[in-house]
């Protein structure tokens, strides 16, 4: 049995020596983080090999943990670049039901809001004004929502901000909006491109993994659904991130999966621009408090998923996608 690691090793662990910890590990492990290091391409590594790093524990999660930081190192430098930004949500109004969000509310509660393109346009200079280059705009889902509202929310915000970014609307978003109008998804994300929208957020993705996700939220879009949006966003010159909550009811094999679905969709399209995971906050949701999830991440996890992407995703596309975190 692997020993447990204490919070203090998971926390030092960038201070390790590599050629150190190289003895301490199983065959397996060291053999599958070598190759990694030596070719600097995740696709070196075979399913089982994915699956090993994921379930590593002790020693071996200490190897994970520094391999990764050396390739980090190799691959994209110890410099540090950020985007200065403002969050616009324009309605916590919402029908999906999610049961992992504490952050929708129903058109009849107290608290509820929604803004018009013009508020959200407001709220864009204001930001301009302040210092931000990009604006990520997202929202609940209402029903009765006007057909082109993403499309006006564009153009309002273009209108008096003309050299802003604009990050926005959800793969989940995106399928709402052709409902609304039914137009193909290829020709609603072009109308949006050319109305002002510069890159996709790739989240409700959560896992992308059907069973998982009937769990999460049954009246989400299907992981087919998302994969077709982001593909047929990046066909359309628009890129997007791409993201993954972990720390619920899901397992290691399904972060590897993941990762290497968007790997292979990166290596088709090029177009994301970095892999965001999100830890599960569980305070106020219904998944926690119906017995259906785990307390969010513990810190051995945080760390985990972020070296296994730093690893599988390594070399897509010219090292293009980046590891948020």
């Amino acid at each position: 049995m692997p020993r447990e690691l204490l919070p203090s090793e998971l926390e030092n662990f960038p201070s390790l020596d590599w050629s150190d910890i190289v003895p301490r590990l199983t065959p397996a492990v060291r053999c599958s983080l070598e190759k990694t290091l030596e070719t600097q391409n995740g696709a070196t590594l075979s399913l089982d090999e994915s699956f090993a790093l994921a379930d590593s524990e002790g020693d071996d999660l200490l190897g994970l943990l520094t391999a990764s930081n050396l390739l980090r190192a190799e691959l994209a430098g110890n410099l540090v670049t950020y985007v200065v930004n403002r969050n616009i949500n324009f309605t916590n109004i919402c029908f999906v039901g999610c049961k992992f969000c504490a952050f929708s509310r129903g058109p009849r509660e107290s608290d509820t809001y929604f803004l018009t393109p013009d508020q959200v346009a407001k709220k864009a200079v204001e930001a301009w004004q302040l210092g931000a280059t990009e604006v990520c705009i997202q929202g609940g889902l209402p029903h009765g929502l006007p057909p082109f509202y993403y499309r006006d929310i564009l153009r309002a915000v273009k209108n008096v901000t003309p050299r802003m970014h604009i990050h926005a609307f959800s793969p989940m978003e995106i399928v709402y909006g052709v409902e609304l109008t039914g137009m193909p998804v290829g020709d609603y994300l072009s109308m949006l491109r050319d109305n002002g929208l510069n890159t996709l957020p790739g989240t409700a993705a959560e896992v992308l993994d059907d069973e998982v996700r009937a769990v999460l939220s049954r009246n989400k879009l299907s992981t087919a659904q998302w994969v077709e949006v982001i593909r047929t966003a990046h066909r359309c010159g628009i890129r997007s991130t791409s993201t993954m909550m972990y720390g619920h009811t899901e397992t290691p094999a399904h972060w590897v999966r993941q990762m290497l679905l968007l790997r292979e969709i990166q290596q088709e399209t090029g177009g994301f621009t970095e892999f965001v995971p999100l830890g599960f906050v569980h305070q106020n949701t219904l998944l926690f408090h119906q017995g259906l999830a785990r307390s969010g991440p513990t810190l051995a996890e945080h760390l985990k998923v972020h070296a296994l992407s730093r690893l599988l995703l390594a070399g897509s596309i010219n090292n293009t996608f980046k590891c948020r975190g």
